[in-house]
C-alpha cells in the first residue's frame, strides 16, 4: 500500500504546496480545509498533476469533523504515515512587521491564536496516534516559526528580535514544546516529531514583502516528513539546520 499523508489547512500557500510536492513523491495525500468544497477543489488540482490526492473536511478546532476524519481514515486505509500539522493564523498584526502587541493584543486573540496554532494540533495528533502507530516509519511535522524562539527573543542581535508578536509568538513556542514532549514520548515507536520552521515565505500569512518562494518554504516540511530511519527526532530544523529554542 501507498504510504498515506495527511496536510492540514492544504487549500492553499504552503499546505497546498506540500501536499503537491509529497504527492509528487509517490504518496497519497489527504488534503484538508475547512469546508468539503475548498477541500475538493484542491484535491482536483492535485489530481489534474498525476497525484493521488483525496479531499477531507476540516476544521482543525471542530471535535466532530476530526472524528470524523479520524473514522474516514480507519476505514479507508487503517493508518497513517505522515501527520502534517500546518494550519495557522497570525492575528497579531498583519504581516510580521516590526512591532509589540504585548500590551494591546486582546483576549480573544490571544485565544483564537492557541486555539488554532496550538490546542487544534494536540488535539488532532492525539486522535490520529494510533493510525500513526501502524506505520512502518511514522512522521509528525508541526509546522513551527522561528518566531518562537525565546532564545532568540531575549537576544537584541537577532532578526526577528523587533517583532514581538505575542500571541503568534507564543503559541508557536507552545507548540515546539508539544514536539519536544511528544517526541519523549514516543521515543520507543517508530514515529518521529520534529517542528519546522519553513521561513518567512510568500503567502497569505507571510505577506507579500517575504523574501522565500513557497517551493522553497516547503524544503523543510517535506525533508522532516520523509526522514529515514536514521533521522532525528525533537528537533527545531530549518533546510536542514538546528534553530535555538
Amino acid at each position: 500500500m501507498k504510504k498515506i499523508a495527511l496536510i492540514t489547512g492544504a487549500s492553499k500557500g504552503l499546505g497546498f504546496e506540500t501536499a503537491l510536492q509529497l504527492g509528487k513523491k509517490g504518496f497519497t495525500v489527504i488534503v484538508t480545509a475547512r469546508t468539503q468544497h475548498k477541500s475538493n477543489e484542491a484535491a482536483a488540482k492535485l489530481k489534474t498533476k498525476d497525484i493521488d490526492a483525496l479531499g477531507v473536511q476540516l476544521d482543525v478546532s471542530n471535535s466532530k469533523d476530526i472524528a470524523n476524519l479520524v473514522s474516514f481514515l480507519n476505514e479507508r486505509f487503517g493508518k497513517l504515515d505522515i501527520l502534517i500539522n500546518n494550519a495557522g493564523v497570525q492575528l497579531d498584526f498583519p504581516g510580521f512587521m516590526p512591532g509589540n502587541s504585548t500590551e494591546t493584543v486582546s483576549m480573544e486573540i490571544l485565544k483564537q491564536t492557541f486555539e488554532t496554532n496550538f490546542f487544534a494540533p494536540i488535539a488532532l495528533t492525539q486522535k490520529l496516534l494510533p493510525l500513526l502507530k501502524k506505520s512502518d516509519a511514522g512522521r509528525i511535522v508541526n509546522v513551527s516559526s522561528i518566531m518562537g524562539s525565546l532564545a532568540l527573543h531575549a537576544d537584541a542581535s537577532s532578526p526577528i528580535y523587533g517583532i514581538k508578536l505575542l500571541a503568534y509568538n507564543s503559541s508557536k513556542t507552545a507548540l515546539n514544546q508539544f514536539t519536544l514532549h511528544l517526541a519523549e514520548a514516543l521515543k520507543d515507536t517508530l514515529i518521529k516529531v520534529n517542528s519546522a520552521h519553513p521561513g518567512w515565505v510568500k503567502t497569505d500569512l507571510g505577506g507579500e514583502y517575504a523574501p522565500m518562494s513557497i517551493e522553497d518554504g516547503v524544503k523543510t516540511i517535506v525533508d522532516l516528513s520523509t526522514l529515514d530511519v536514521n533521522g532525528k527526532t525533537g528537533t527545531f530544523i530549518h533546510l536542514g539546520e538546528s534553530l535555538p529554542w
